[in-house]
């Protein structure tokens, strides 16, 4: 009898053990991941140095990423070009070279025609993070329309601020523009064209080594430039003038995001549109460094246009959007749709934003 109920007790101290065991390993599965967990290791891939804008994006998303998912999620970065470059970046993500590829979409004119409306039409006087979080918007309710996304999972998106001139010789009126070769992304020559100016379709890593050339007389980007490529060795003027803008998408292809677990896709859906915000923000911060260090480190010089030069400037743009809504239309997209809605999304966060 006696041993009957030592041995009854004994069956219960394993019992409790077990579901104490039971209990730990559970906790290590949600918090930091236990030795049998798999980890899963993303490779992102983008094709400019680590010290640009989109870059600083990767990093603190792998990082929001590998926290939010309590270890389980790890992101190898490739910046500046080392795993995929600007010319094949998306069709690398489709033959698994990279689990993730950010890209300007403008180098790829013709794949996103929908998405680069948002860049290519001028008079765009927005900051980055009220741009950045339009687009992002933008691809949410137009997506079912933008049949060149099917492939892919949309990680995040967000874009520059306006591109500015930043050229070797100042530029002070339209006669100034005559004769200049400018480095602007693909799909945003028009206005370019619409200035007098020939423009010159190339990467932002490959702007500098064509400025140190002379192959260009200067570029239209956004302004970060000076200070993270160090432009502004170079590049002595801005103008202060809005033109277009450029967009990043961050893509995955669907087979890899499907392979995903449920709960690691949905850390990535809530991670997509903080994500453009905070680059956002972080770009309209950097720029205003980098104006200040490029002034006084480098003698750059801001150039304000005069009010009757900038009208003459509007007048000759004028014409380039309804051009470009209108060749998009004919193509059987909604442009006039898109860029409306476009419209509302920036006065609603300038608004929230003031």
């Amino acid at each position: 009898m006696k041993t009957s109920t030592q041995m009854g007790a004994l069956t219960a101290l394993i019992a409790a053990m077990a579901l104490v065991g039971c209990s730990d390993a559970q906790e290590g599965v949600a918090g930091e991941p236990s030795d049998d967990a798999q980890v899963i290791t993303l490779s992102y891939a983008f094709f400019a140095p680590a010290q640009s804008f989109p870059a600083v994006q990767m990093e603190h998303w792998a990082k929001e990423l590998n926290e939010r998912t309590g270890g389980r999620v790890e992101v190898d970065l490739f910046p500046g070009g080392s795993l995929l470059t600007a010319s094949n970046m998306y069709d690398g993500v489709l033959n698994g070279v990279a689990d993730i590829g950010l890209s300007a979409t403008s180098y790829e004119p013709g794949r996103f025609p929908l998405i680069n409306l948002a860049g290519s039409l001028t008079g765009q006087d927005v900051n980055s993070e009220i741009a950045s979080r339009m687009i992002y918007q933008l691809i949410q309710e137009f997506g079912e329309q933008m049949p060149e996304l099917e492939e892919f999972k949309v990680i995040t998106a967000f874009t520059s601020e306006p591109a500015y001139f930043q050229t070797i010789e100042p530029i002070r009126q339209l006669e100034d523009l005559d004769g200049l070769e400018i480095r602007i992304s693909g799909d945003n020559s028009r206005a370019l064209d619409a200035l007098g100016v020939t423009a010159v379709g190339m990467s932002q890593a490959d702007a500098g080594e064509a400025l140190q050339s002379g192959i260009i007389d200067g570029y239209a980007a956004s302004r970060e430039v000076l200070m993270d490529m160090q432009f502004a060795r170079l590049a002595k003027y801005v103008t202060d003038y809005p033109l277009t803008n450029t967009i990043f998408a961050a893509l995955m292809s669907r087979e890899k995001w499907e392979a995903l677990p449920d709960d690691i896709q949905a850390v990535i859906d809530e991670l997509a549109p903080e994500m453009a915000t905070f680059t956002g923000q972080y770009l309209d911060e950097h720029i205003q460094r980098s104006l200040e260090w490029a002034q006084q480190e480098e003698g750059v010089e801001v150039i304000a246009l005069a009010d009757d030069e900038a009208s003459r400037w509007d007048d000759q743009l004028a014409p380039v959007n309804e051009t470009i809504l209108s060749d998009a239309e004919q193509q059987g997209l909604p442009a006039y749709a898109f860029a409306e809605r476009m419209r509302e999304l920036i006065e609603e966060y300038r608004t929230e934003a003031e």
